[in-house]
């Protein structure tokens, strides 16, 4: 049984395969070859662009792949949604679909769009937005460098932003947001039934979910003695409760507990405070709720 496995190609090429390592699964690829061998011998990648993907999903040449949420609904596939992985290529945060102008366009809402141009890879996600809000607006297809083409080859564009800096680039200014996007992980509907294959995605599901969990935690580590831990544990963060362990000296033991990474500069000098000793903190790959 192997599972024909789509990665997303372009921007989000790189922090797929990063993620994908955390989460247990080392994909090789080489230059211009849109096949990528699995250290995992129940996988086979494919390389495709995001736009694609849920296409060669829905009609069983993929079993399963990555893609946003964006592309699924513009495609308008069959597919089943197995599972949300908020990442993106400059971070852990969904992306936004916006309606942008001009910094000195007249223009102020979307409704001021009436019977003007707006350029857009996005179309279908486009025209349902603005039939929603009763504009009628001719929505023409953009093959690329969409920012530059307001205002001179079209009236606003629709494109997707992370950060909104390439739009602050181009001195364009958001109007109205369409949809948030984020990766979401899929699978072909026969192929979701298989039960091996099933199993087989849903392990992948529960090891993307478990490397994203684990993206801003740490692991902390320490010895202090018994007579301390009643006083440290109010103040102690946990994901639920600390570890405690008995060491062979019956006066200490040992306390592990999972933390937010931007906590540690305030926790360690705390457990200083309060006799902690042999303090480790250390990473963690994936944290399964």
């Amino acid at each position: 049984m192997i599972v024909k496995f789509g990665l997303p190609k372009g921007s989000l090429q790189e922090s797929t395969l990063t993620l994908m390592q955390r989460a247990g699964f080392q994909f090789s690829v080489r230059k211009r070859n849109y096949f990528a061998d699995c250290d995992d011998p129940e996988m086979e990648g494919v390389l495709l662009r995001a736009q694609e993907m849920a296409r060669y999903v829905e009609n069983g040449v993929l079993d399963a792949g990555l893609t946003g949420k964006d592309w699924i609904e513009e495609s308008g596939c069959t597919i089943v949604d197995v599972c949300e992985l908020i990442y993106g290529k400059n971070g852990f945060r969904p992306v936004r679909w916006v309606v942008a102008v001009p910094e000195d366009s007249p223009v102020t809402s979307i409704k001021d769009l009436q019977s003007k141009r707006i350029a857009t890879e996005a179309v279908n996600l486009t025209r349902a937005f603005l039939k929603k809000k009763g504009v009628e607006a001719e929505v023409e297809f953009s093959w690329g460098a969409t920012e530059v083409k307001a205002p001179y080859l079209a009236d606003a564009i629709v494109e997707l932003t992370e950060t909104g800096s390439s739009l602050r680039a181009n001195k364009l200014r958001v109007v109205d947001t369409i949809m948030e996007s984020t990766t979401r992980l899929i699978a072909n509907q026969n192929s979701y039934e298989d039960p091996k294959k099933r199993e087989k995605i849903d392990t992948v599901a529960t090891l993307l979910q478990g490397a994203i969990n684990a993206r801003n935690r740490v692991g902390l580590k320490f010895n202090i003695e018994k007579k301390y831990i009643d006083l440290l544990l109010p103040i102690l963060p946990a994901m639920k409760n600390p570890t405690i362990s008995p060491l062979i000296n019956s006066d200490w033991a040992a306390l592990e507990i999972i933390v937010e990474e931007q906590c540690v500069r305030r926790i360690i000098p705390t457990l200083q405070e309060h006799g902690a000793r042999d303090i480790i903190e250390y990473p963690l790959n994936k944290v399964i709720f």
